[in-house]
């Protein structure tokens, strides 16, 4: 059974009430939506945080909130990351196991190490949750990306607009817009690491 429902920021979604999933309504899935900063995306962020951090206890070090819903006044896709770091890499099958009692489903690493993928319980706010090992070069990377940009407007600027042209011209083709902003990501993830680095 699929029954679609507005969530609380308008986007439709569909949940499968057998599996107690939701995904991105189809519609709203394939099309690529970039929106300018909502200043409700930090406490959408909290919220989350809040019952993640509850479920997880001592076992998350840190619960951040990364990618570009986390930089105040850069355009974004309506979803919020969050990355969990755990205290130890042999919690993550407690990790799998507590976050499952709040309908999250595990998903593995979708081909990227260092990074268990989550997927949202239903009718929550979209947002993506990953869990991470201590010293994960992928937690390391989103969190210098996010700090750089939070550091540097002018970049910020320069990304957002970026994202909203290529939204713009790659709407129904994600993989062609994900590839043509990567060359900028890659380039600003750089800069960022040295940074961090210093």
């Amino acid at each position: 059974m699929v029954r679609s429902d507005l969530c609380c920021n308008g986007l439709r979604r569909r949940c499968n009430a057998r599996e107690g999933i939701n995904i991105l309504d189809p519609a709203m899935a394939n099309p690529v939506i970039v929106l300018d900063y909502d200043p409700h995306w930090p406490g959408l962020f909290q919220s989350l945080r809040k019952r993640v951090a509850g479920a997880l206890g001592d076992m998350a070090t840190a619960i951040e909130h990364v990618g570009s819903t986390a930089v105040p006044d850069l355009a974004a896709k309506p979803i919020i990351d969050i990355d969990v770091l755990l205290a130890c890499e042999t919690m993550l099958p407690a990790a799998i196991e507590r976050l499952a009692s709040l309908g999250y489903i595990h998903r593995g690493n979708l081909g990227i190490p260092e990074r268990e993928a989550f997927l949202a319980p239903a009718n929550d706010p979209p947002h993506h949750l990953y869990v991470c090992p201590p010293c994960s070069a992928e937690f390391q990377r989103h969190m210098a990306f996010r700090d750089y940009l939070r550091a540097h407007p002018k970049d910020a600027k320069i990304y957002g607009d970026l994202k909203i042209a290529l939204a713009e011209r790659f709407r129904e083709d994600r993989s062609a817009y994900n590839t043509a902003k990567g060359e900028f990501v890659v380039e600003l993830t750089s800069r960022a690491i040295v940074i961090q680095k210093k």
